[in-house]
C-alpha cells in the first residue's frame, strides 16, 4: 500500500477536493504525470482532460479539467 499525501483540487471559485490520496494522474502539457508521496517539486501546466485520484482507501475518482496548473511539492499537491 502506497503512502498517502495531501491533494487539493481548486477552481477559481472554490476548493473542490481536499483529501489524503495515494496517487494522482494529471494531464500535463508534456504528457500524463503520476504524482505520489515525496514527488520531486515541479510546477506544470495542465491541459484539458481527466485528473484521476486514487484515494487512501484504494477507490478512484475522476475529475474533468479544462486547463490550469499543478504545483507539486514533496508534502503534497
Amino acid at each position: 500500500m502506497a503512502e498517502a499525501f495531501k491533494f487539493e483540487l481548486v477552481s477559481p471559485e472554490r476548493l473542490l477536493v481536499s483529501a489524503e490520496v495515494e496517487s494522482v494522474v494529471i494531464p500535463g502539457a508534456e504528457g500524463e504525470m503520476t504524482v505520489m508521496a515525496h514527488h520531486a517539486p515541479v510546477m506544470t501546466t495542465i491541459k484539458p482532460g481527466v485528473v484521476t485520484v486514487k484515494n487512501a482507501s484504494g477507490s478512484e475518482e475522476r475529475y474533468v479539467v479544462f486547463g490550469g496548473f499543478a504545483d507539486i511539492v514533496p508534502a503534497g499537491c
